[in-house]
């Protein structure tokens, strides 16, 4: 199978994702601007949870982008990453709504640590399946930003459960460490 139609099903996912964030932000009744106030930390929740639902989508869509076929194990390595990301809008609605607690911040991280896992699981299916020419493989290399993501988000997890800004401000740094063009996969794809 070609990859048009998991390209297709996953874009679809990650677009309902991210309306179910946005969803999520409640109009206030009055209309004052200072009933906008409370709705502060919900909408940074919902920005940060947006970046990274467009980041993952474009480091997918680049990676799938190494494929000629898709194989059994990639289809449901893909479907496991898109179960972790569309757990993003509750997580991302809990924080908001509760963004001074522990519990919400801790769950946030532990979603992103699953679709981290999840992405590499997925990486290293299409991998095995290139075969030992691996595309994919030349481009990520040792993929230390994936690894010092995963390293960061259980590091805002732990700090979570002391401050859960300190944990969220270490959210925020991953999604601004992946907001710089990674061109891995664009290199080895333009070779």
């Amino acid at each position: 199978m070609n990859t048009t139609r998991l390209e297709a099903f996953s874009d679809g996912v990650l677009a309902i994702v991210i309306t179910i964030m946005v969803l999520e932000i409640k109009v206030p009744h009055d209309t004052e601007p200072a009933a906008m106030v409370p709705l502060i930390p919900v909408f940074l929740s919902y920005l940060l949870s947006f970046v990274y639902i467009g980041i993952y989508w474009n480091n997918h869509h680049h990676m799938l982008h190494t494929l000629q076929r898709v194989s059994g194990p990639v289809l449901l390595a893909n479907l496991h990453l898109l179960f972790w990301l569309s757990l993003v809008p509750f997580a991302t609605g809990w924080m908001g709504q509760n963004h001074r607690a522990i519990a919400p911040s801790v769950l946030y991280g532990a979603v992103m640590v699953m679709a981290a896992v999840a992405y590499f699981i997925l990486q290293g299916r299409i991998i095995a399946s290139q075969g030992p020419d691996s595309l994919l493989r030349r481009a990520v290399g040792r993929d230390w930003k994936g690894h010092t993501s995963l390293s960061l988000y259980l590091l805002a997890m732990l700090a979570s459960l002391r401050s859960p800004a300190v944990g969220q401000a270490l959210y925020a740094l991953v999604a601004l460490m992946w907001l710089i063009p990674d061109r891995r996969i664009e290199r080895v794809l333009s070779n």
